[in-house]
């Protein structure tokens, strides 16, 4: 039998769920949205991608979130980090979302509500990608976790305009880095928050 089907397979069972529940809300969100919009307005991915890991890390996985990333972490070296961030980020959010029209129409709708509209649907967004996946998959797999995690996130891009979408890899990696970094999904949240609500201003003509 051993021939037929080789080693007895081993599985971190905090892997497995990390991956099946994230995949889930991911599927959810895509399949729904419009439902749980209805029903939740913006707060619909802060319940998805906030409050469903929390709970996991707190009542199934017994652990403190602070482990997750939910937390101030080095405080000093995020504040530098977004700093940085925002003035790499800021010309070439003008210039992509000023100069190609697929951004223009895309993000164009989506200017009224800002930038409260962008912190509700970032806030969840970063800390499943930056916390719960990050951390959780670091223990087992260490600096990998940042390539890992940055592949969901590309394909949930799948969608917006193909400028953007071929470089959420790279800005998956890159968000990643900074919550490593930091110890803290809330600094990329904050470079997350500020890019997502630029490029809709840009795009919508408002500066």
């Amino acid at each position: 039998m051993n021939y037929l089907f080789g080693e007895r397979l081993k599985f971190n069972w905090k892997i497995v769920t990390i991956t099946v529940v994230s995949t889930l809300l991911f599927m959810a969100d895509f399949y729904h949205r419009q439902f749980l919009f209805n029903q939740l307005g913006h707060w619909f991915r802060v319940v998805l991608y906030l409050i469903t890991p929390l709970i996991f890390i707190v009542l199934v996985f017994r652990e403190n979130p602070k482990e997750y990333g939910f937390g101030i972490g080095d405080w000093k070296a995020g504040l530098i980090i977004v700093v940085i961030g925002v003035f790499i980020m800021t010309p070439v959010i003008y210039f992509l979302g000023s100069g190609d029209e697929t951004m223009r129409k895309y993000y164009q709708p989506y200017v009224s509500g800002l930038p409260w509209t962008t912190f509700l649907d970032l806030l969840g967004w970063e800390f499943i990608f930056r916390g719960w996946i990050l951390f959780g998959y670091a223990r087992q797999f260490g600096a990998e976790a940042l390539w890992l995690q940055a592949v969901p996130f590309a394909l949930m891009h799948n969608g917006k305009p193909e400028v953007e979408t071929l470089s959420t890899i790279f800005g998956g990696f890159a968000f990643g880095w900074v919550a490593w970094r930091t110890k803290s999904f809330l600094y990329p949240f904050l470079i997350h928050w500020f890019i997502a609500t630029f490029i809709i201003v840009v795009a919508a003509g408002v500066i």
